[in-house]
């Protein structure tokens, strides 16, 4: 038997789905009140050990997120952590992959995350911001506005986000060129292109996403040079990192009117003061991260580990495993 750590939200919402594994998996799940208990008994455990874990954003998110960690880092026995994220840059993630023997990821946050791209680009593109200041002051004045069909992406970063995005701005009538470094397939792209070839493509796209992990290469990509490089009728996107993007020089870009308008789902200091200079200008809108929460995103999440354990019970490779080269450092 395998001692599988569980939050009780997650639980909740996976119990009718776990019984079949009640031979090979021994539930602990943590409590709203921190408390470590057997759903099938009400048993307390004292000191849970173990082996694999769910890292749902129920137990991210939770107040008793210190002893859901607490719990999985003094385990002396982890085989298998399934974590909510798909990236593993920040430290506790790092930290949880150097102890587990096996790590994996989840990317299905994807759907909801292009849903975001394109609520931003197709405000853009109606002229939102204009009508809104118009309802606002009760004035009547019309606006030429744009189309998503025949519109140019320029989708940095082609992975499950970008070909999420892809997918729907091709259907929509859009034209995609994706960026990345590796060949193959790449669902909903007209063009992909490598990176070294990214500002070349720049000037001729209507819309620039980032949705690439942040790596010390990628590290302020979004720089002068890049906004210098975008049409003057642009819009730019982040749904990567914040570390992405020199926010000085992307304000100083939009005060010389190229692009034309921002719109961010992240950024460098999260939370983001309420001090910060982005808040305020007039052509940049933030969301505060949270492009991915729905319960979409929730339910896809579940599949995701339900599938892995699936594997894990029977011995097969596991889906989204993460190099552990990646946690050497």
């Amino acid at each position: 038997m395998k001692e599988l750590l569980l939050h009780e939200m997650s639980f909740a919402r996976l119990a009718a789905r776990l019984k079949r594994f009640e031979q090979q998996i021994d539930v602990i799940i943590l409590r709203q009140d921190g408390v470590f208990v057997r759903p099938a008994t009400g048993e307390a455990v004292a000191a849970p050990q173990p082996e694999l874990a769910f890292g749902s954003a129920d137990a991210f998110y939770s107040p008793q997120v210190g002893a859901f960690l607490k719990a999985i880092t003094t385990s002396r026995r982890l085989d298998w952590f399934q974590s909510v994220a798909a990236g593993v840059e920040h430290p506790v993630l790092m930290g949880l992959g150097k102890l587990a023997k096996r790590y994996t990821t989840n990317h299905r946050q994807a759907e909801s995350m292009a849903e975001w791209a394109l609520w931003q680009a197709l405000d853009f593109l109606r002229a939102g911001p204009a009508h809104r200041l118009n309802h606002s002051e009760g004035r009547w004045k019309r606006f030429g506005a744009r189309e998503m069909q025949g519109s140019h992406w320029l989708i940095v970063g082609y992975g499950a986000i970008g070909q999420e995005v892809g997918k729907r701005v091709s259907a929509l009538g859009g034209n995609v060129t994706g960026v990345r470094r590796s060949p193959g397939p790449a669902e909903g792209a007209t063009w992909l292109i490598t990176p070294e070839k990214l500002h070349g493509a720049l000037p001729s796209a209507d819309l620039v996403l980032l949705a690439t992990p942040h790596t010390s290469e990628t590290e302020n990509l979004a720089s002068a040079e890049f906004f210098a490089a975008m049409k003057p009728e642009a819009c730019f996107l982040n749904l990567g990192r914040g570390a992405l993007v020199d926010e000085d020089a992307l304000m100083a870009a939009l005060d010389q009117g190229r692009p034309a308008f921002a719109a961010l789902d992240v950024v460098r200091t999260e939370p983001l003061p309420a001090a910060s200079p982005l808040w305020q200008h007039p052509k940049i809108f933030i969301t505060p991260h949270d492009s991915s929460e729905t319960p979409g995103t929730t339910t896809r999440a579940d599949e995701t580990f339900l599938e892995n354990l699936e594997r894990f019970v029977n011995g097969q490779p596991l889906k989204h495993l993460v190099d552990r080269a990646v946690f050497a450092g």
